[in-house]
């Protein structure tokens, strides 16, 4: 086919790429000496009706669209019975094939990009379009790195009731499939939040979340499986940027963002936060209590002490240790790791809360969460609902150990069972803590094994309420 000339017009050059409905070439625009890319409709859809008239509501949706980050169409005909549609030539790679070379992107590459796909579904949406195709495939990447939205091919128009696609019937690529779409639900513009979603969680990782054999086998995880813990998969992304992937990622579209600008909005101050120092958005309650001794007192102490004293405290430690080897020789736990491998409980104080994106509401509850009394709590409530009412991505409890320690768990007493949480680890506290568990959901009393950070400062990190929209932590307590 190349070397052919489409409409007197368009000289066909070379083909650079082909989907289930249309190839595209990139071609040679005759009348103003430029170069463009032609989508031809497949020869064997030519006949179909459906298939025509989809074809040709694409060239007229996306004509409408007029923006930096979508590709804009050219013309659109037919010659000899062949429909295409002439778009502008994006000189460049798609962002699938940055992916598979680079493999997961650096923290801001990603989030710019996926900014820029938000804001062009945006327009999209504001002209009533969902593009319903969401994927890195669909997103030409021009020579200045600039993202291009294309292939509008399955875009549905928010006010048609019936026409070439009905509910019921499943069209997307099964990858970055929303569950509604795999389940044949109508679909809103919270579908192509939720595939953006699935695109940044591939963009931060390098592999989708959900991959899978088959069509069907995906599908269904889309349905019925969480995504897996972007914060394991990578722990050094910032806890806001994790909160953004899991809410767009939730299976309920009215759990996700409520709109791809909203969606934009956050990612921004995803951005800000890159740059900002940690005290710029946190607000922490120092704590009264003073654990260590001031070292020089230590160090006069021990100056003044004779040397038959120490000979003496020398000989009855190394008595103390042989009885202490012999002993837990015997009582060690199979698998425990050997002597000194009992987990020892650890001294934490409530100091506050971690609301990097409000105010700090009810730190001065803080305290009571370690006060060994059950009876009294810090809590957290919201305004509205679900989760944090689209207010924030979550709020946690500030921690602090008076200094760096190693702990192996985490164990929360709560009345109000039911809330999503995990446990956030940092030597100061602010967005650069790093998670420090995977995220569960709370029960009456849940323990949170952590993956062994060194850190003065832990955060139990809530993303989700329970019913009734108001988590209480009763006690919390840790072993090292």
């Amino acid at each position: 086919m190349p070397d052919e000339v489409i409409a007197d017009r368009y000289e066909l050059e070379e083909l650079v790429g082909t989907g289930g409905m249309s190839s595209v070439y990139k071609a040679r625009d005759r009348l103003l000496e430029r170069n463009v890319a032609l989508k031809v409709l497949h020869p064997h859809y030519g006949d179909d009706p459906e298939y025509v008239e989809r074809f040709r509501r694409e060239a007229r949706a996306v004509a409408q669209l007029s923006h930096p980050h979508i590709v804009t169409v050219i013309d659109r005909g037919e010659d000899g019975g062949q429909q295409f549609i002439v778009f502008e030539y994006i000189d460049g790679e798609n962002l699938k094939q940055l992916i598979e070379r680079d493999g997961r992107l650096p923290v801001r590459r990603a989030i710019e990009l996926t900014l820029e796909i938000a804001d062009a579904l945006a327009f999209a949406h504001d002209h009533g379009l969902v593009h319903r195709d969401v994927k890195p495939q669909n997103v030409l990447l021009t020579p200045d790195g600039d993202a291009k939205v294309t292939d509008f091919g399955i875009a549905r128009s928010l006010d048609v009731e019936r026409g070439v696609t009905q509910t019921g019937t499943v069209l997307g690529t099964s990858n970055y499939l929303s569950p509604e779409q795999a389940s044949g639900q109508p679909v809103t513009p919270a579908t192509d939040v939720y595939s953006l979603g699935v695109v940044l969680y591939e963009l931060l990782t390098g592999d989708v979340p959900f991959p899978g054999e088959n069509f069907v086998a995906v599908a269904m995880k889309h349905i019925n499986e969480p995504p897996p813990d972007l914060a394991a998969a990578r722990p050094d992304l910032p806890l806001r940027l994790v909160a953004v992937v899991d809410r767009a990622l939730e299976k309920d579209p009215d759990r996700r963002f409520r709109s791809m600008e909203e969606l934009g909005t956050e990612l921004r101050r995803c951005l800000v936060e890159l740059k900002a120092p940690d005290a710029d958005r946190t607000l922490i309650v120092p704590s009264p209590v003073l654990r260590e001794s001031p070292p020089h007192r230590v160090r006069a102490t021990r100056r003044r002490w004779p040397l038959y004293t120490l000979v003496l405290l020398l000989a009855a430690a190394a008595i103390v240790a042989g009885v202490l080897v012999l002993s837990g020789s015997k009582e060690t736990p199979h698998g425990s790791g050997g002597a000194g491998a009992a987990a020892e409980n650890v001294a934490l104080s409530g100091t506050g809360n971690y609301d990097p994106q409000g105010s700090d509401t009810h730190a001065d509850t803080a305290p009571k969460a370690t006060d060994h009394d059950p009876n009294t709590y810090w809590y957290t409530q919201i305004y509205a609902t679900p989760d944090f009412g689209g207010l924030k991505s979550g709020l946690g409890l500030v921690l602090d150990a008076g200094r760096p320690v190693k702990l192996a768990s985490l164990t929360v007493t709560t009345s109000t069972p039911g809330f999503t949480a995990s446990v956030l680890a940092g030597n100061s506290v602010g967005a650069h803590m790093l998670a420090d568990s995977g995220t569960v959901t709370a029960t009456g009393r849940t323990t949170f094994t952590l993956h062994g950070a060194e850190a003065r400062y832990y955060v139990l990190w809530i993303t989700r309420l329970p019913p009734g929209d108001s988590a209480r932590v009763n006690e919390v307590t840790a072993k090292g």
